[in-house]
C-alpha cells in the first residue's frame, strides 16, 4: 500500500479528457500567455473561487506545472549570490532547490515576520501546507503580508491545496481581506494536479502582481516555457466545472476519515492535517523507525525529515491511493 507519494490515482474527468482530445489538432505554437479563453477561465476562477476583485489578464499567467515554477522562479526573477529566499521550516524541498539553483541563500523560518529582512528578496508561504496540512489563518496572512510589504519582500503563496480544506477554510493571499484590494508584492501559485487529477497534464498558473507576472511573461517567452495548446483547452474545461472537484473531494474525505481513524487507533498522533492530501503522523519516535515499522506491514509512507530536520519524528501519509489500497492499509493497521 503506497501512501508515500502524493500523486493522483483517480481518473481524469471525462469532460477534461474530451476538451484535450478536441484540441489535439494544434499544429501551431501556443502562446506563453495562453489563449483568450484560458485567460478568461483563469481570471474568472480567481475572482470566483479566491474572492479576488478586478482581476485582469495581466494578473494571471499559465505555467508548465507548479513544480517547474517553484524551482525556477528565483532564477527567472534574477536572484543570485547575496540574495536570500525564505520558506517554512517544514516544507516541500523544491523551495530550497529553487534558491540553490540561482545561487541565493535558502533560509528556513518558523515565523517569517521574525526574519532579518536584509537581503531577503523572496518569501514562500505554503497554506495548506505540504507536508503538515497546516492552514494559515486570515489574521496570520494579513500580518505576514503587511510585514513583507513594509520590507519590500515579494511574497509567493503556494496555494495548490486550497480546494482541500477539511477542518479549516483556507484563504488566499489575493483575498481582499488579506491584500487590501491590491496585488502589489503578491503572487499566488495554483495547480490543477490535485483538484482535477491533472498531474500528468502539467496544468498550473500563477496570479497576482501584474509587474512581476509581466517580467516573468517576457522571460518565459524567450525561454519557450509554454503550456501545450491541448492542455490549455483542458484547463479551461477544468476550471469551468465544479462538479468533478466536489466528487474528488468526497473521495479524499472518505479515505482521510478511514486512514486517520486507523492510524489513531493504532497509536499514532495526528498533528495539524486540517487540509491538503496528507496526514502528518507520529509515534513519538525517529521517523525512519516508523517508516520501517509500517513497511513491515506493507504500508509505505514518507519520512518526515525529507521535509526538513524539524520533521524527524513524523511521517507523511498520503491520501492518494485507490479505495481498495486504502481499505487494505486500514485492515493492516487494524
Amino acid at each position: 500500500m503506497d501512501l508515500s507519494v502524493g500523486t493522483p490515482v483517480d481518473p481524469v474527468p471525462e469532460l477534461i479528457q474530451r476538451a484535450l482530445v478536441a484540441a489535439a489538432d494544434s499544429p501551431g505554437y501556443p502562446t506563453v500567455w495562453g489563449t483568450e479563453a484560458l485567460r478568461d477561465a483563469l481570471t474568472g476562477w480567481v475572482e470566483r473561487r479566491l474572492g479576488a476583485v478586478s482581476v485582469a489578464y495581466e494578473n494571471v499567467l499559465p505555467v508548465v506545472g507548479s513544480k517547474e515554477l517553484v524551482a525556477w522562479l528565483p532564477t527567472q526573477l534574477g536572484l543570485g549570490a547575496g540574495d536570500r529566499v525564505a520558506y517554512p521550516r517544514l516544507a516541500y524541498p523544491t523551495y530550497e532547490v529553487g534558491a540553490r539553483l540561482c545561487g541565493a541563500e535558502p533560509v528556513a523560518y518558523d515565523d517569517p515576520t521574525e526574519l532579518d529582512p536584509a537581503g531577503l528578496r523572496l518569501l514562500w508561504l505554503n497554506s495548506p501546507s505540504n507536508p503538515t496540512g497546516r492552514v494559515l489563518s486570515k489574521d496570520e496572512l494579513v500580518r505576514i503580508v503587511a510585514w513583507a510589504r513594509e520590507h519590500g519582500v515579494l511574497v509567493l503563496s503556494d496555494e495548490c491545496y486550497l480546494e482541500l480544506g477539511w477542518e479549516a477554510e483556507p484563504v488566499s493571499v489575493l483575498h481582499p481581506d488579506v491584500c487590501g484590494g491590491t496585488y502589489e508584492g503578491l503572487v499566488a501559485v495554483h495547480s490543477l494536479s490535485k483538484r482535477s487529477n491533472l498531474a500528468g497534464y502539467r496544468a498550473a498558473f500563477i496570479a497576482g502582481d501584474a509587474a512581476v507576472l509581466g517580467e516573468l511573461l517576457l522571460i518565459r517567452k524567450h525561454g519557450g516555457m509554454m503550456a501545450p495548446a491541448p492542455v490549455q483547452a483542458a484547463t479551461v474545461a477544468a476550471l469551468g466545472d465544479d462538479t468533478h472537484v466536489t466528487e474528488q473531494r468526497a473521495r479524499y474525505a472518505k479515505r482521510r476519515t478511514a486512514l486517520r481513524a486507523a492510524l489513531e487507533s493504532h497509536g499514532f498522533r495526528i498533528e495539524h492535517s486540517e487540509a491538503s492530501l496528507y496526514l502528518w503522523a507520529t509515534r513519538e519516535e525517529p521517523c525512519w523507525k516508523t517508516v520501517e515499522y509500517l513497511a513491515e506491514l506493507g504500508i509505505l509512507v514518507a519520512p518526515g525529515d525529507f521535509y526538513g530536520p524539524a520533521g524527524d519524528r513524523f511521517v507523511r501519509v498520503a491520501l492518494t491511493a485507490t479505495d481498495e489500497r486504502v481499505a487494505a492499509a486500514v485492515e493492516r493497521l487494524s
